[in-house]
């Protein structure tokens, strides 16, 4: 078994270079399936999810190249059954993208119900919704969803709520349907307009993204293409947020500073100096950390992907805060991780009430999700001692090299593999 061990007390100094956006990849990955050529898609991040979609594409049939860490060449004309089997769609969230791509290209998709984290309900009702409007039926039998139309016609599609994924999914799926698809309260997120740009580049007709109406003009043929995926702002984030963490001066580079406007406005609330640049921004404590409340909210508003990382952090600040958590159900299992370090903190439904502690204290942790474990890494370089972090594969899913980019900060950390409770440097 695999941990990660971090000694504490080190403020982070120096620079870390942000890598390519999960969530971008994970959408624009699929989408190669709608390809009549060669895709080369460039900074994709070097995680557990790109490379198991980039797997999954494999065993559909697409010949897939590395050309270097962050650059995969695809070519999906070698697909010819529009199916994602079991054994590594569960493994992943994001595989329902695969929904979308496959019944754009085959008008048919047979796709085994996803994993990936699991905090909550995330049904697929307005994935199917869209997917009916546009003309395709759907049934559920042995763990696969079979979705399959005679002619797929593009129509207006009212999301009940915003939802990244249905958002994806719908595009996905109506970038060569017949006429117009309008796609209303759609997601708005960065990738989201990542993903319109992606498909744009292979001759697809999306228009508005990045705004709540979404309009698509089906065309008959998408072109191969090389794109380069925009930098993760949640990456960035989480290095901002330790960096403050730890009373740090860190440069995070590689980033879209725009994107980072709700995370480095709650910085400064809290009493940290945050400097932009073109591509960078600089993060630095030197006082206490200052109380504030925090509210989820679909894009422009705080992510929900960054509600555990500065829940950390606001258990060392002066004072009371609140989180409310208005995106996901059941997305605070890793409170009780932080209170075996000594966190204060009591959780009623969807809200956290957060009393900032002096210190931290090292302990043994496990990561409960990918973003909780992001939360226990940054919990652990402020706390006195040294933190055991299991369950670290949540971790790898998401974020590139973390150890190796935290160790070049400064920070004590290192991975291990124990094996009979002996503990071996990895």
């Amino acid at each position: 078994m695999e941990k990660i061990v971090v000694n504490g007390g080190n403020k982070l100094k120096g620079n870390v270079t942000i890598s390519g956006a999960k969530n971008a990849a994970v959408a624009i990955l699929p989408g190669v399936i709608l390809s009549d050529g060669i895709c080369r898609i460039e900074n994709i991040p070097n995680i557990m999810d790109v490379n198991l979609m980039a797997t999954i594409l494999h065993r559909m049939g697409a010949k897939v190249n590395r050309i270097n860490k962050s650059t995969l060449e695809i070519d999906p004309t070698y697909i010819r059954a529009p199916k994602a089997t079991y054994d590594l769609v569960r493994h992943m969230r994001a595989s329902s993208y695969l929904m979308g791509a496959l019944l754009g290209k085959f008008s048919e998709a047979e796709v085994a119900l996803p994993g990936g984290c699991d905090f909550g309900v995330r049904p697929l009702d307005q994935h199917l919704k869209g997917f009916a409007i546009l003309g395709a039926e759907h049934s559920v039998s042995g763990g696969m969803i079979n979705v399959k139309a005679v002619n797929l016609t593009g129509g207006h599609i009212y999301l009940d709520v915003v939802s990244v994924g249905a958002t994806v999914n719908i595009m996905l799926a109506a970038v060569k349907a017949n006429g117009r698809t309008i796609i209303e309260n759609a997601a708005k997120e960065p990738h989201i307009v990542d993903l319109a740009n992606f498909l744009n580049s292979m001759g697809a007709d999306v228009r508005g993204a990045g705004t709540d109406v979404i309009k698509i003009n089906g065309v008959k043929h998408l072109n191969g293409t090389v794109y380069s995926i925009i930098p993760d702002q949640i990456e960035a984030g989480t290095y901002m947020v330790a960096a403050a963490a730890t009373g740090g001066d860190v440069l995070v580079q590689n980033v879209i500073t725009k994107h980072l406007e709700s995370i480095t406005a709650k910085l400064r609330e809290m009493g940290v100096e945050v400097e932009e640049y073109e591509d960078s921004v600089r993060v630095r404590r030197s006082g206490e950390l200052k109380r504030c409340n925090v509210k989820t909210m679909p894009h422009p508003g705080f992510p929900t992907d960054m509600q555990p990382q500065i829940a950390a952090l606001l258990t060392m600040a002066n004072g009371t805060s609140i989180v409310n958590e208005a995106v996901w159900d059941n997305r605070f299992r890793y409170v009780e991780e932080l209170k075996r370090m000594g966190a204060v903190i009591s959780v009623d439904g969807k809200i956290a009430v957060i009393e900032g502690v002096k210190n931290l204290m090292g302990a043994p942790v496990k990561a409960t999700d990918l973003r909780a474990g992001a939360a226990m890494i940054i919990a652990a370089l402020a706390a006195n001692g040294t933190t055991y972090i299991e369950d670290i594969q949540h971790i790898e899913r998401g974020y590139e090299e973390v150890v190796e980019k935290f160790a070049s900060l400064g920070a004590d950390i290192r991975r291990v593999y124990t094996d009979n409770a002996v503990i071996h440097t990895a």
